[in-house]
């Protein structure tokens, strides 16, 4: 892709999902460069905290010269509990039974960091709600290991979509980059044109 006067953008993120996401808008980084940091919670840290301070962390440490980096993290929460990433299917099991009946957040942090140093950054919340679940609904959904890799242990642009009773926010925050807020930041520095 021709960057023409824009400054390349870089993703520091290897997820495919985002990479599709930011597709959507018609946005391809001219690099994607995943960062390495530590993801584990601080002690007391809120869900909706951990996603700013980890989308940060991974906008410093992606920086390269003469580059936007675009940067972003999705932590799952029920009230001050995080569910990170499933280490097993025992462990996703029991985020799914956690979740079954219940409203939970999902929270994205985005940030956009130019070479100057300038940071523009937002947070986006969505509220979901899975029906009941079933013992053989999560059998079967641990059994099809859509959840690894996933916070809360699920996919929404997968089969558990059919387990959301209730969705108020952004539907693409859920599954990894709210694409409006998204948009709002490129536009912002001029890199992505109305």
């Amino acid at each position: 892709m021709s960057t023409g006067e824009r400054l390349p953008l870089v993703l520091a993120s290897a997820s495919p999902r985002r990479i599709e996401l930011l597709a959507r808008i018609g946005v391809i980084p001219d690099r994607v460069a995943p960062t390495d940091i530590d993801e584990t919670p601080r002690r007391d840290e809120l869900p909706r905290q951990l996603a700013e301070r980890l989308s940060a962390a991974k906008a410093v440490a992606a920086v390269q010269p003469d580059a936007l980096v675009l940067a972003a993290d999705t932590v799952v929460g029920v009230g001050r509990r995080i569910l990170g990433k499933p280490a097993d299917e025992a462990e996703a099991a029991r985020f799914l039974n956690f979740l079954s009946g219940r409203r939970h957040q999902v929270h994205t942090g985005v940030v956009l960091r130019r070479p100057d140093g300038h940071v523009s950054k937002r947070l986006v919340t969505t509220v979901l709600a899975f029906q009941r679940l079933t013992d053989q609904q999560i059998a079967a959904y641990v059994a099809s290991g859509e959840w690894r890799g996933k916070a809360g242990g699920y996919a929404l642009q997968g089969s558990a979509e059919m387990f959301v009773r209730f969705l108020s926010g952004s539907h693409s925050n859920v599954v990894g980059l709210p694409l409006f807020e998204t948009a709002q930041l490129l536009r912002g520095c001029g890199w992505l044109k109305p």
